[in-house]
């Protein structure tokens, strides 16, 4: 089982700080024995106690509870994963240890590594130019002809001495309006060649915003503020009706809604079913688009014209794995969807109904009006200090293995790239759609986890195109089965029968399973 990283990680600031064992412990109340324990990762630590040693220590709780620790050992994971280092048998299990006794040196291998990747990816894209782009065979065709023009022309002057006047002015001639002509593509091919695209990262606009929603718990205090704030000014009180935001829309801010069927909307809105022209304050939906749909777009309009940018903007100021305009942008609507998400299904209503039906989604997407995603999507933020619900694990993926949302646990690392041992739950529900698949399934670690899988079918635009599946899937801990109803009937006994999984077939120690896709590359 995967250890936590909060006692290196507490020990690390302490003697930083010149604090000793003694005086820290007096100071949060506990025996300088048990804090010398909590520090050897021998004693579990959370609750009221990390937040006192947190202040203690001057430390944000993100920061010592080991979120940032756990992606740098899923990140070494990844490392050990690389083809290229497969014949080093790179064992993935002692990255625990590398990444607690030796973070700064863990840190500079990743970067190593993804400083790698982009010259890969930047070697790949300008691979495919090279191959397929019309403009690098002409101009190369044209320099070789003008080269070609030059070369002979210049040979003749320089061999021929009986040139008439006129002849040998033709051929300066050419020699002249032939070089002008290859500066004027060695240009085009300079300035080809400095174009935005060389330029592609390994750390993607998708990756820095996963690293800020983890670093933040997926849970947002001053966005359900936020919520609250505007359920308030609009007066909804109880279940948020879309009478209610369509009233809303047009007395407080003056928008018309009006249904439209998706062949008239923008391609670039027909993915969201809806889309608002600020010229003439007309909010468009599709008419086809799920009734879910229509409520939560309307509550995304909704708030972001109560509080004009101001409530995301506070947290965006706040959030340094942004380093690109892109990742800012899908940070935005990451937390535009949170906001709504909070006023359609408000937290301490929410949490309350998830408790009592034990988490039951497809109730819960009834009780509110919701879909099943954006209930799975609320109930993995239900991570409030002091009124959490139970920690869940979040996965989408589609029916090729791309995976497109991912919130992992701290003992299920969920792929960033590729797909996962195909052996979980989330793929083997492409086979049932639309039913709920529940397996109770073990990793090489001992791990158990309980996953919870269905898949959605999103609204195709066109007859003509394919459906469009998608599968969600929830996971938590086996420890937590028995508060949720998909817990019921199966048999949670340590020695109960469980799914043998990993976590994908490069770095799973299963040799003798009938799944596998791929070699190892670690030593049972």
């Amino acid at each position: 089982m995967r250890r936590s990283l909060i006692g290196p990680t507490l020990r690390e600031r302490r003697r930083a700080l010149g604090i000793t064992q003694s005086k820290l412990a007096a100071e949060v109340g506990i025996s300088a024995s048990y804090l010398n324990l909590i520090e050897g990762d021998k004693r579990n630590i959370g609750g009221v106690l990390l937040k006192r040693i947190a202040d203690a220590l001057g430390l944000a709780l993100d920061e010592l509870d080991g979120a940032a620790e756990r992606r740098l050992v899923d990140d070494l994971g990844e490392l050990a994963g690389e083809p290229l280092l497969a014949d080093l048998r790179l064992d993935p299990a002692v990255t625990h240890g590398l990444a607690s006794r030796h973070r700064n040196w863990a840190r500079a291998l990743i970067r190593l590594h993804r400083a790698w990747l982009d010259r890969g990816e930047a070697v790949g894209a300008l691979s495919d130019r090279l191959n397929q782009d019309p403009f690098l065979g002409d101009a190369v065709h044209s320099m070789l002809s003008q080269v070609a023009a030059i070369r002979s022309s210049s040979e003749i002057l320089e061999t021929v001495d009986d040139l008439e006047p006129a002849q040998r002015q033709r051929f300066v001639s050419i020699v002249s309006d032939e070089s002008a002509r290859l500066t004027d593509v060695a240009q085009a091919l300079a300035a080809f060649f400095d174009k935005a695209y060389t330029g592609t990262r390994s750390v993607t606009p998708v990756d820095e915003v996963d690293d800020f929603i983890f670093d933040r718990d997926n849970y947002f205090p001053e966005l359900e503020q936020a919520a609250t704030d505007f359920r308030a000014a609009a007066a909804i009180e109880g279940d948020c009706r879309e009478a209610a935001l369509v009233d809303y829309l047009r007395n407080t801010h003056g928008v018309q809604v009006i249904a439209r069927p998706s062949t008239e909307l923008d391609p670039t809105d027909v993915r969201h079913h809806a889309a608002f022209d600020t010229g003439t304050r007309t909010m468009v939906l599709a008419e086809a688009a799920p009734r879910p749909t229509r409520r939560f777009q309307l509550a995304r309009l909704a708030t972001e014209l109560f509080h004009q940018g101001r409530a995301i903007d506070g947290v965006l100021a706040r959030a340094g794995q942004l380093t690109t305009d892109a990742a800012r942008r899908r940070a935005r609507r990451a937390l535009s969807s949170y906001l709504a998400a909070a006023v359609l299904l408000p937290y301490e209503a929410f949490l309350e109904a998830a408790l009592r039906s034990r988490y039951d989604i497809d109730y819960l997407a009834q009780r509110f009006g919701a879909s099943f995603e954006q209930v799975c999507h609320r109930v993995v933020a239900l991570r409030r200090p002091g009124a959490a619900g139970v920690p869940f694990g979040l996965m989408r993926t589609d029916a090729a293995g791309f995976t497109s949302k991912r919130f992992p646990l701290p003992r299920l690392a969920l792929p960033r790239h590729g797909p996962a041992c195909p052996m979980w739950a989330i793929y083997q529900a492409f086979h049932v759609p639309g039913t709920v698949v529940r397996q109770l399934a073990e990793f090489p670690t001992g791990d158990r986890l309980l996953l919870i899988a269905r898949t959605v079918e999103k609204t195709r635009p066109a007859f003509t195109l394919p459906r469009r599946f998608l599968s969600i899937m929830l996971a938590c801990d086996a420890l937590y089965a028995d508060q949720t109803v998909y817990g019921d009937g199966l048999d949670l006994s340590s020695s109960a029968p469980a799914v043998p999984v990993g976590p994908n077939c490069r770095l799973c120690v299963r040799r003798d399973c009938l799944y596998r896709e791929e070699d190892p590359i670690i030593d049972a």
